[in-house]
């Protein structure tokens, strides 16, 4: 753990992670103009962005008026400052003048939450932490605001949120916009369904209903993204899914995000904890069907009878998946997010079991091969 604040002298670096911060500290004290920056890789190839200090300012100065920071407040980075969401929190710290608490990417914050006005999270440390929420919620109640981005927030966690008194937001950014430009506040009175655009982001869609942004921290510059959305006026949204997670099945186009929020208390039931997605495998009758990846070993034939059956009875036809898929692990990407394509490839690779269900009864027939993992087609 490092504390920087820019009215004093940067610590001594102990942890070649550390070297890290005070590396970037030292660049951005000595007034470097460009920064490269590369995005996370969740959504493809991970890609060099530049980035000049001005959008960097910007984008620091505007999270302050959002969320009321100030001179002394003290803050926790325990996100990877290699990418947008923990450099931004150096940036703000050094800009604002913050006290800001570094500490290397965990789920582990007890230690450090204790005095914390702001902080930002992945929603998985977040739940982490409401897991034991004698030990956390002090600490968390007297937080002017917790930020979260670089996930989806699921269901269970949002309940979780309401016994938080301190405002909890979900963040919408990326790396070309300088992190987020607009926020949906999760908890307390103010609680939203949709994402408000922060002051001076413009917003529009192009001709296939996905979103452009164009703001001061992008230099003004329209930054064209592949994610779909529902406008609700000028400078409000709600993110439907990406563009490039639609399928075809069957001339049926299936946005994959809807159906993995639709899965989400029928995985609650069945599997919980288990971590899965959508996905859209190859079909010589329908183009692309509809496939459930799930994180773990294969359940017994029982549960997975139930499962099945729980889906048909709430999900329409075209949204319910034709085949499920267990991988022993999922694989990440540098910033720790699901590597949804590398899975699937790792899944293609290596098929120990294969199980059939006929629509109309359950006969399951288990061909043993090599490999971790599993496949159950109906």
């Amino acid at each position: 753990m490092i504390v920087i604040h820019r009215d004093q002298p940067l610590p001594i670096p102990h942890t070649s992670y550390e070297e890290k911060v005070i590396g970037f500290c030292e660049q951005w004290l000595a007034g470097q103009s460009m920064f490269t920056i590369h995005t996370s890789g969740s959504t493809g190839i991970p890609k060099a962005i530049e980035l000049t200090r001005s959008q960097m300012q910007a984008s620091a100065q505007l999270t302050a008026d959002t969320f009321q920071l100030q001179k002394g407040d003290r803050a926790l980075c325990c996100l990877n400052v290699e990418y947008i969401a923990g450099m931004m929190m150096l940036v703000r710290a050094l800009e604002i003048g913050l006290e800001l608490v570094v500490i290397e990417p965990t789920s582990a914050l007890s230690p450090y939450l204790n005095g914390i006005d702001f902080v930002a999270l992945v929603p998985l440390q977040l739940q982490k932490l409401l897991e034991n929420p004698e030990q956390h919620l002090p600490a968390l109640q007297k937080m002017k605001a917790i930020i979260l981005g670089g996930a989806a927030v699921s269901s269970s966690l949002q309940e979780n949120l309401n016994a938080l008194s301190s405002p909890v937001y979900a963040t919408y950014g990326m790396t070309e916009t300088v992190s987020h430009i607009a926020v949906q506040r999760l908890n307390g009175p103010g609680k939203t369904d949709y994402f408000q655009a922060l002051p001076g982001v413009e917003l529009g869609l192009d001709e296939r209903g996905c979103l452009h942004i164009t703001a001061a921290a992008s230099n003004h510059e329209r930054i064209q993204t592949n994610d779909v959305a529902e406008m609700l006026g000028e400078s409000r949204f709600r993110i439907l899914g990406r563009a490039d997670n639609i399928i075809n099945s069957g001339g049926v186009k299936i946005q994959l995000e809807e159906v993995d929020r639709l899965l989400e208390p029928i995985m609650h039931e069945h599997f919980p904890g288990k971590r899965y997605f959508t996905w859209g495998f190859p079909n010589e009758t329908l183009g692309q069907q509809l496939a459930l990846v799930i994180e773990g070993e294969t359940q017994v034939s029982g549960q997975i009878n139930r499962f099945l059956e729980h889906l048909k009875s709430v999900l329409p036809t075209y949204k319910n998946p034709r085949s499920i898929h267990f991988i022993s692990q999922f694989m990440h990407t540098p910033s720790n997010k699901i590597d949804k394509k590398t899975s699937v490839a790792q899944l293609n690779r290596s098929v120990r079991a294969f199980v059939s269900i006929t629509s109309d009864e359950a006969m399951f027939s288990v061909a043993r091969t090599n490999g971790p993992n599993k496949r159950i087609c109906q």
